[in-house]
């Protein structure tokens, strides 16, 4: 393991599987607009980190990206709870590009109402979700290796916390450019009634303010899954002490 990244309800590990190729688990508990275009731009920033090691293609290795996602993704409707996907040639279906992009999506909703899938699996599901639960608290009294997990994840220090909060930040940035567009692109249908031009300045102003506040909501959240005290919390995000109780 090389790191573990908790934001706004994400658990984010980067891993290595047999020292050779690259695998990143990112648990999403909200949807969140371009989900899928996200996804595929971890893929991309693992897989072009490697050329700092190395100026040789050849030696860029596998690199896989599991999503765990508790709630349900529109394009999957109707697929199984776990699904792999490759580049694969469009028309037979049969020829796979390269061996070096693998995706899985687990769905946390459709695994829980399968009634075949392996209740330890969904333990560990819960744990990757929620690691407070209760049924977590009470799964750890029996299964010894979800309590070191538990443990571990409790081990990481305080420095990691405020690196992490950096990390949080840039995330947040993406996160908030993407808040724009979209509260732009509202703006803009809502103002063909009164004018284009009227739309783009409500659609710019309403981007800006939903961003802003999603951007520090987000890292407030990370925040308090980490403990961190409530005043730093305030002093970083600029958020109200009442808004970032209601948050826990």
């Amino acid at each position: 393991r090389e790191k573990i990244n908790d934001k706004m309800g994400v658990l984010d590990v980067i891993a290595k599987i047999n020292d050779k190729d690259y695998v990143n688990i990112e648990m999403q508990v909200t949807n969140q607009e371009a989900i899928m275009e996200r996804m595929l731009y971890y893929w991309a920033r693992k897989y072009t980190q490697q050329m700092k090691k190395s100026n040789d293609y050849t030696n860029l290795q596998k690199t896989i990206v599991v999503l765990i996602a508790n709630f349900n993704i529109k394009q999957l409707n109707g697929l199984e709870f776990h699904t792999k996907w490759k580049i694969i040639e469009e028309k037979h279906r049969k020829n796979i590009l390269t061996n070096r992009f693998e995706m899985h999506i687990i769905g946390l909703e459709k695994a829980r109402k399968e009634k075949n899938v392996d209740n330890e699996l969904i333990d560990w599901l819960e744990f990757i979700t929620n690691p407070e639960s209760e049924r977590i608290k009470e799964k750890m009294a029996e299964n010894k290796e979800l309590k070191n997990a538990y443990t571990k994840l409790k081990e990481m220090s305080e420095d990691e916390k405020m690196q992490r909060i950096a990390e949080w930040r840039q995330d947040a940035i993406y996160t908030e450019n993407t808040l724009y567009s979209s509260g732009l692109k509202e703006g803009e249908k809502r103002g063909k009634e009164i004018g284009k031009a009227i739309g783009e300045e409500i659609g710019e102003k309403r981007g800006k303010e939903i961003g802003e506040k999603n951007k520090q909501i987000e890292i407030a959240r990370n925040m308090i899954k980490e403990k961190i005290d409530t005043k730093l919390i305030s002093k970083t995000t600029g958020l109200t002490k009442e808004e970032i109780e209601k948050l826990k």
